[in-house]
């Protein structure tokens, strides 16, 4: 399976699911085919999201605790358990651990986990297992149960640290804060937050706004047909890719620095000769603003940054009159694995031969 022939029938299905909420009633998957065709697009896209973030804690100096294993719980495809192993390297692991409610995902996940990383091991994993090194969560919290979420975060509390991605969406993103508030007693927060007190954002009178942020796309997502039809097809702009995530680690050395760092959430809002943005720093959210004719650098950069938009500023009030870089970045934009198509592909294909194959129902039409 490629993105010239994917399963439509089973992407619109999937995708209708997760729109209106019936895939929290139990396992989607049906077959290989369905996982393949979801790996390929929809999972690949979450993987943009997880580049960013593993992106931001380089920046920021994390890295996983050392041999350790890592569990992807609520694995679906696999694709963030591979992200993260990819992106820090096989080696630095001693295991990759696999959980979902279906069989079929953890099977697919396991098989393309194996021709991923022939040299890691990936053993099945139990309740009873020894407590986790890195636990991986990515868009699970709107599928679970209020007893679902209970169970997950006391296993949640037996991990040295935690990466999780949500959808940028308000709902999942304060569903993911109040996560945040219910462990940063037990946890250092790494990131996205700059400190370690009380999110601002679930103070009252801030019901309406929503921790979240944008990952870019790799160029293929521009240049390349299928994904341009893909897009069309599914009625997603590819161009936008909204995520909220939360990094949790218990180790001294993860402790977030304490010099007076700001993040900006959401996108700056332009207007002629000046940009406004939400601020969130230790004292808690603001608005505040930047005129071009304070720091003309500034105020292109924060339109064009594609990476975490974190600063330490110069303010007199809410008006910003500088700023220093606080982390180092790159020369280049976010680093996409450039073999990720081919592989997705490669596992894909070998997955999909397992079932019947099934038509190819590529309409260029938009999806309601």
């Amino acid at each position: 399976m490629t993105l010239k022939n994917l399963d439509w029938r089973a992407l619109d299905r999937l995708r209708d699911g997760f729109l209106n909420g019936t895939a929290a009633n139990g396992p989607y998957w049906h077959s290989a085919s369905d996982l393949a065709a979801y790996d390929l697009t929809f999972g690949e896209r979450i993987g943009w999201k997880w580049d960013a973030v593993l992106h931001e804690l380089r920046l920021r100096g994390w890295t996983p605790p050392a041999n350790t294993t890592v569990l992807d719980w609520g694995c679906g495809s696999g694709v963030a358990g591979r992200r993260v192993v990819a992106f820090f390297g096989a080696g630095k692991f001693s295991g990759l651990h696999l959980h979902d409610h279906s069989r079929e995902a953890v099977e697919f996940a396991t098989q393309a986990a194996r021709t991923t990383f022939p040299a890691l091991g990936v053993p099945r994993w139990r309740p009873d297992s020894d407590p986790t090194g890195l636990l991986v969560l990515s868009h699970v919290l709107n599928e679970l149960s209020p007893e679902a979420r209970t169970e997950l975060l006391v296993l949640a509390r037996r991990a040295t640290s935690i990466l999780w991605i949500e959808p940028g969406t308000h709902a999942d993103s304060r569903a993911l804060q109040q996560i945040r508030e219910e462990l940063r007693t037990e946890f250092h927060v790494v990131a996205p937050c700059t400190h370690q007190n009380a999110c601002g954002l679930l103070a009252p009178g801030r019901e309406h706004d929503w921790c979240h942020h944008f990952a870019p796309p790799p160029p293929e997502a521009y240049t390349d047909g299928n994904w341009v039809k893909f897009g069309a097809r599914a009625g997603i702009d590819l161009r936008s890719v909204p995520y909220s995530f939360l990094a949790l680690d218990k180790r001294a050395t993860a402790a977030p620095p304490a010099d007076g760092l700001s993040r900006i959430i959401g996108r700056p809002k332009y207007f002629k000769g000046y940009v406004r943005f939400l601020n969130c720093d230790t004292t808690g959210i603001a608005e505040l603003m930047l005129q071009k004719r304070d720091d003309p650098a500034l105020f292109k950069q924060l339109d064009r940054e594609r990476g975490p938009l974190v600063y330490r500023w110069h303010r007199e009030g809410n008006r910003v009159v500088g700023h220093e870089g606080l982390l180092e970045r790159p020369t280049s934009n976010i680093q996409h694995p450039t073999s990720s198509f081919a592989k997705a592909s490669a596992v894909a294909e070998a997955m999909a031969d397992k079932t019947e194959e099934r038509p190819n129902e590529d309409q260029q039409t938009p999806n309601a």
